[in-house]
């Protein structure tokens, strides 16, 4: 009765790699690490004395490591599965702690947040335009944009990204040059919207520093029946924006 034989080349896989060492750690270690299966319960024929002469004469080295590249992931894949980890889902509820910190005024942490929601969902990245507005209110106006821009690649009707870009992009290069790099988008339904993305790109001054007139105009949306009560994340963001200028909202 023949055996099947799996050979892994062990010393390929990266010892850092965790769920690899966790999956393999019952194995011997060993530079070529050979698994047995048990038998068949169903009877073969004996092999012939031929076959069993070449097969003797097989060396170790015939046998192709396996890649790293190609093992890791089933690895992780296996690993996974044996602990019921959903990286997808983890990542969601990681998106609703950087929110939920944002709202608090917690903008550092909500950054924390989305970037390890990203880091476990890697596709995250394209559609977190809540990472943007946390990054434009740490000054990393660089980041912003760079954020701000894919979200506008995977929904090019995204008015509102489009503006948020190019306020990152006026501090990093000042408002006429900004302008010149500002994201076409297509027609939003919502007037105010509309007159909002045209007074940006291309309506006049948008008087971005004028600290009073925005002080006023912020705060009393803040102070507004809808901004005061309103579970909109934007109204959120309005009082952390406040926040971080040192603004009383009394």
């Amino acid at each position: 009765m023949i055996s099947r034989t799996i050979h892994l080349q062990t010393s390929a896989v990266d010892s850092s790699a965790e769920a690899t060492a966790m999956a393999l750690s019952s194995l011997p270690a060993c530079s070529q690490t050979v698994v047995k299966f048990p038998p068949h319960t169903v009877k073969h024929p004996s092999p012939s004395p031929a076959f069993v002469t070449r097969l003797a004469h097989v060396k170790p080295q015939s046998f192709l490591p396996l890649p790293r590249r190609l093992f890791l992931p089933s690895a992780s894949a296996i690993w996974d599965a044996l602990t019921g980890r959903d990286p997808a889902r983890e990542a969601s509820l990681a998106v609703r702690r950087g929110m939920q910190l944002f709202r608090q005024g917690d903008v550092s942490g909500s950054l924390v947040e989305f970037d390890k929601a990203i880091e476990l969902d890697p596709r995250q990245k394209s559609y977190l335009w809540q990472r943007g507005l946390s990054l434009y209110y740490l000054n990393r106006f660089e980041e912003g944009a760079e954020q701000f821009r894919l979200d506008v690649a995977q929904n090019p009707n995204d008015t509102e990204e489009s503006i948020w870009c190019f306020l990152c992009e006026a501090q990093l290069y000042g408002v006429e040059e900004a302008r010149k790099r500002f994201l076409e988008v297509g027609q939003d339904s919502r007037p105010v919207m509309r007159e909002g993305y045209n007074l940006f790109k291309d309506g006049g001054d948008p008087e971005l520093n004028d600290m009073d007139a925005a002080k006023h105009h912020i705060i009393t949306a803040c102070q507004s029946p809808y901004g005061s009560r309103s579970d909109d994340y934007m109204a959120s963001l309005a009082k952390v924006h406040c926040l971080c200028r040192n603004w009383d909202l009394k």
